[in-house]
């Protein structure tokens, strides 16, 4: 059972038969189909139904003497707007017919990895004698689990200052990822500093009134994370089969604008634009292509 099922309203499917027949119903009855052959001869197939506003599940596999064989399936969130523009390596999970993106984020810090979800356009793309040029990336996230935290009050002189201090942090890692050695000093001495500062400061002081966001990856898999960030917008998806609610919400956690689809039963605290949401996410991707 897929653990992020929970999250777009399949909270209360916990036996294999109840599963079954919801993936036998895909298989019969899609929304989307789509079928790409590669260079050997092999047709891979995506069955996708929507449960909801960009909610669903995808099927993914081969046909195999006009027969569908199911290879994994997995539940989406399609997101909203760009998230980032940075270049996208993909790379083949290595059990199955997956996909994972891979991006320098400098926004962030660390290596971006996603799981990628239109992987059978990629595949076509990929084959393509008239090519089309991935312009951006468009992340979304599903959630298990997470909290609403009150924000951190800020006049407008420590926003300003924030906005030039995450300027400034980015072009010192654009130059440091190129190898200029001083930048690298630069930011070695940066963590120590702040390092320094908070450990003085968590002695009188709550982590989350000195933290005001954080992206940093989470467990053995490398497409998830461990985030908090600024609710800028959300609303309310409901899965037309079970009836139950999630939200979901557009996060700015290391200046990285995103989607996060949550069950509204896994949520603790109310979510509201300008708090906060705190918690555990697994990262999915679209790539867009120039059209």
């Amino acid at each position: 059972m897929h653990d992020y099922l929970r999250s777009i309203g399949f909270k209360n499917l916990k036996k294999k038969k109840d599963l079954d027949v919801l993936i036998n119903d895909i298989i019969k009855n899609p929304d989307n189909k789509i079928i790409t052959e590669d260079a050997e001869g092999n047709v891979f197939a995506e069955l996708s139904k929507e449960f909801g506003e960009a909610i669903g599940i995808s099927v993914r596999g081969e046909y195999i003497e006009e027969k569908f064989q199911m290879d994994y399936y997995y539940p989406y969130f399609i997101g909203s707007g760009i998230s980032t523009e940075e270049k996208v390596e993909v790379e083949r999970h290595s059990d199955k017919e997956a996909y994972a993106g891979v991006c320098d984020e400098l926004r962030i810090g660390v290596t971006l990895i996603f799981y990628l979800q239109n992987v059978i356009e990629y595949l076509q793309e990929k084959t393509s004698v008239a090519r089309r040029i991935p312009v951006n990336t468009t992340l979304s996230a599903l959630s298990a689990g997470g909290k609403i935290v009150f924000p951190i009050y800020k006049n407008e002189s420590q926003i300003k200052s924030g906005e030039n201090y995450n300027q400034k942090r980015s072009h010192l890692i654009a130059a440091a990822r190129d190898g200029d050695e001083e930048a690298i000093e630069s930011l070695t001495l940066e963590d120590i500093d702040t390092y320094s500062m908070i450990s003085k400061r968590v002695m009188k002081e709550d982590i989350l009134s000195i933290v005001d966001t954080y992206f940093m990856p989470y467990g053995i898999e490398s497409d998830q994370y461990s985030i908090m960030g600024e609710i800028l917008n959300f609303y309310t998806v409901e899965n037309n089969i079970t009836s139950e609610k999630s939200y979901v919400m557009t996060v700015e956690s290391n200046n990285l604008v995103f989607d996060v689809c949550i069950n509204q039963k896994d949520l603790l605290g109310e979510p509201a634009i300008g708090r906060r949401f705190k918690g555990i996410i697994w990262m999915q991707g679209r790539i867009n292509y120039h059209i």
